[in-house]
């Protein structure tokens, strides 16, 4: 090769050098400019957060991720929810946060286990262990989109001292949250997704030690805006302006017990959920024996008055009425209850009647729900 021949050989060898260079230069600055952006969108989220009392903080930072992700690890990281009195602190092993280096508004999260739960400056009470636990947030602080959290061989467990007595335990978790309608400024309408598989909470109730399928999707209706704030004061916020809980779907499956149905719930001055549910069960002899349904009745303050009234006309009548009561209930419910079916098996459609925050199947009391505020 002639001279002139190498020195233009070795020109284009230079120049390539420097246009490989000056992409790389100018790949790591967009990824610098869009990891900065993302830093600044998981700023925004823990300011939004702290407005409405959960403070959030990390033991150590880094970045990372380069060339096509920013990825920020926090390890070990905490929690504080002021709403509560006392303040809870959470804490877990870490927190990664990813996202796109074209997308940073979108941040994937995974967490490490396990979670601890304390009452402020208390040992903790509560752990929680699992095998994935995922989150993602789509949109801005001052305009969220979406919100998600998924959990695989999810388990809650209750501590006091060395002891530890399982909660809940479930195979998947899902729960989702997104604006519907309306803007964060402006009469925001609330979607809530919550799916589980396989989930038990045997100290719940004895019906809940057979694991269960539920899902259930729930419109939130009544919200002047979506500002920061504890989830107590925007259900005052509802229950002040007249809104709602519209349960748009809900289907539970736990064994050969299926049950499925959608209603309204409203809130009263107590925070206590009234309103009625259209549901239709398939099952329902031994969903009633699960739940103790025999014995609820024959305990009732009306089976209770009526046992009096007999015992003093006549001794041992009071108790009889007792069985009987008891007795007659599946048929009572079918009675009074349309029949129909469901997924091709016999069922029947009753209301679950939430009153004061009392649930009635039908006529029969079966539990009750904590107050929302």
């Amino acid at each position: 090769m002639s001279e002139y021949g190498e020195r233009r050989s070795g020109r284009r060898y230079v120049i390539l050098l420097v246009l490989v260079a000056l992409l790389f230069g100018g790949w790591s600055a967009v990824w610098y400019y869009a990891a900065g952006l993302a830093q600044e969108t998981i700023a925004g989220w823990r300011a939004r957060e702290a407005e409405a009392g959960r403070v959030y903080a990390c033991g150590s930072e880094s970045l990372g991720g380069y060339p096509f992700r920013i990825e920020v690890t926090c390890e070990p990281a905490s929690a504080v929810f002021r709403a509560f009195q006392p303040a809870l602190e959470i804490k877990n092993a870490g927190v990664l946060v990813a996202a796109q280096i074209y997308q940073p508004n979108l941040l994937i999260s995974e967490f490490s286990a396990p979670l601890t739960i304390a009452a402020a400056g208390e040992a903790p009470s509560l752990s929680a262990t699992w095998t994935l636990g995922r989150s993602s947030v789509r949109g801005t602080p001052s305009a969220p989109e979406r919100v998600s959290l998924v959990f695989d061989g999810l388990a809650l467990d209750a501590l006091s001292g060395t002891n530890r007595d399982r909660l809940l335990e479930s195979k998947h978790l899902e729960l989702h949250g997104r604006m519907a309608e309306g803007s964060v400024v402006d009469n925001p309408v609330i979607e809530a997704a919550l799916s589980v598989e396989a989930a038990t909470a045997p100290l719940l109730h004895a019906a809940a030690a057979d694991p269960v399928d539920a899902d259930i999707v729930a419109m939130l209706r009544g919200l002047r805006d979506f500002a920061p704030k504890p989830w107590a004061a925007r259900f005052r916020e509802i229950q002040a302006a007249g809104g709602r809980i519209d349960i748009t779907q809900a289907r539970l499956r736990q064994g050969d017990i299926l049950a499925v149905g959608a209603g309204s719930l409203t809130l009263n001055a107590s925070g206590r959920l009234d309103g009625q549910l259209k549901v239709t069960v398939a099952g329902l002899e031994k969903f009633l024996e699960k739940i103790g349904a025999e014995r609820i009745v024959q305990n009732s303050p009306a089976v209770d008055r009526l046992a009096g009234m007999l015992d003093r006309l006549s001794p041992g009548l009071g108790q009889a009425a007792r069985q009987q009561a008891g007795a007659n209930l599946s048929a009572g419910i079918n009675m009074l209850g349309e029949q129909t079916t469901l997924e091709g098996r016999r069922a029947v459609t009753v209301p679950l009647r939430f009153q004061d925050g009392a649930v009635f199947l039908g006529p029969v009391p079966i539990g009750a729900t904590p107050a929302l505020f």
